[in-house]
């Protein structure tokens, strides 16, 4: 089988790892392998050289980027074209909202056997103007009609897709965002060593948030609930792992708010060494505002963190509140730090919510069940087209 990946931008991100992930257990099931993406650029880190290891043949395509642009976007629609046809993919798999709606338009017009889309998260949500979310949800209206199928990560993809008439359920597979466990394994000793790592008490109270620095992420509101945390949990450490467009906005805040002492800001840090600096956190937050599944949950999970999180998206698959971690209402930041200090106050009944939490991750969020899932449904997509049922949707 000939598969053919499009993704808009290799950077560090939970999409850019779910397709690299997929790209190399496809090629080390025999298939022919590509994946065509944008210019990488901006401080969020990239999977350029991952993705060289995959064994996929790269394609960069110059006029793929992330910002609306009607000039580029029209010259990437031939671009992807040309490449479609000149590689005759089986399968065209699109990633990310602008590769997923020009990828899927190419592959269609030119006729690919099977295109597919995988929905990592959704590119309309509340925090934006009226106008913007009414184009990306008539834009994903035009681009499902231009596919045989789409993945969805969560089932909360499927139910959003559908309260807004894009597509119904039976066009899609759930497929959760697959981690390669054997990243992390972690030492019994890994908060201790972590911590001496970073020069923090072994006693301090340590919250972090792994992920690029997002206004949708959620950092100004741990900033906004830091005092209450000092006052309530003395000695407190938060880490902010990532870096992003943001950075200079949120260092303003810190030094504004006279809390520098106890927040670090470590810029980005490569995947594989993230299982030497998560483990010192307690507690891993993501108070984001938009989120398709998390895998930085997942990760921390795995490193042995209690995991506090905003009930958007796709989160509660993965914290489920009361049994893997806490759970808060969008935007509650009372409730936030309610539960932040809960989680450090209860050190027996957080490590018993992430041994369940990470029982959940091995038995459904594994890379090889995500990648064994996706081959399954690619054949059997190739089979309906080419006997000509509608099994596809």
């Amino acid at each position: 089988m000939t598969i053919l990946h499009i993704i808009t931008r290799l950077i560090q991100g939970g999409a850019q790892q779910n397709t690299v992930l997929s790209c190399a257990a496809q090629v080390r099931a025999g298939h022919e392998v590509h994946l065509a993406y944008g210019p990488i650029y901006g401080p969020e880190g990239s999977l350029l050289e991952e993705a060289k290891a995959s064994g996929a043949v790269l394609h960069e395509v110059s006029s793929m980027r992330r910002a609306v642009n009607p000039w580029h976007d029209l010259r990437c629609y031939y671009a992807l074209r040309k490449l479609i046809r000149e590689i005759k993919p089986d399968v065209v798999h699109t990633h990310s909202s602008k590769a997923g709606i020009i990828g899927r338009a190419s592959g269609w017009a030119v006729g690919a056997p099977v295109v597919v889309h995988t929905v990592h998260g959704l590119p309309f949500h509340d925090q934006q103007s009226r106008l913007v979310h009414k184009v990306y949800i008539a834009l994903e209206k035009w681009a499902a009609k231009r596919c045989h199928h789409l993945i969805a990560i969560t089932p909360a993809m499927v139910e959003a897709f559908e309260a807004e008439e894009i597509a119904n359920e039976n066009w899609f597979t759930v497929i959760p965002s697959g981690v390669d466990l054997s990243r992390f394994e972690i030492a019994h000793n890994a908060k201790a060593e972590a911590r001496q790592k970073l020069g923090i008490d072994e006693d301090a109270p340590v919250i972090a948030l792994l992920a690029r620095l997002d206004a949708l992420k959620g950092h100004d509101d741990i900033i906004d609930i830091l005092p209450e945390l000092e006052g309530r949990l003395p000695g407190i450490q938060v880490l902010f792992i990532g870096d992003g467009w943001r950075r200079e906005h949120l260092q303003k805040r810190i030094a504004e708010a006279d809390c520098s002492g106890h927040v670090r800001v470590m810029g980005f840090v490569p995947h594989e060494q993230i299982r030497d600096i998560l483990p010192a956190a307690d507690v891993k937050l993501l108070p984001s505002y938009q989120e398709g599944q998390s895998r930085t949950l997942i990760e921390a999970l795995l490193c042995g963190c209690g995991i506090v999180a905003y009930e958007v998206g796709g989160i509660p698959s993965i914290c489920i509140d009361g049994e893997t971690g806490k759970l808060v209402p969008i935007g509650d930041k009372q409730a936030l730090a309610d539960a932040v200090v809960w989680m450090i106050e209860h050190p027996q009944e957080r490590r018993a919510m992430t041994e369940r939490g990470q029982s959940l991750v091995r038995e459904n969020f594994s890379a090889d069940f995500m990648t064994q899932e996706i081959e399954a449904l690619y054949y059997r997509l190739l089979r309906s087209n080419s006997d000509g049922s509608d099994a596809n949707r």
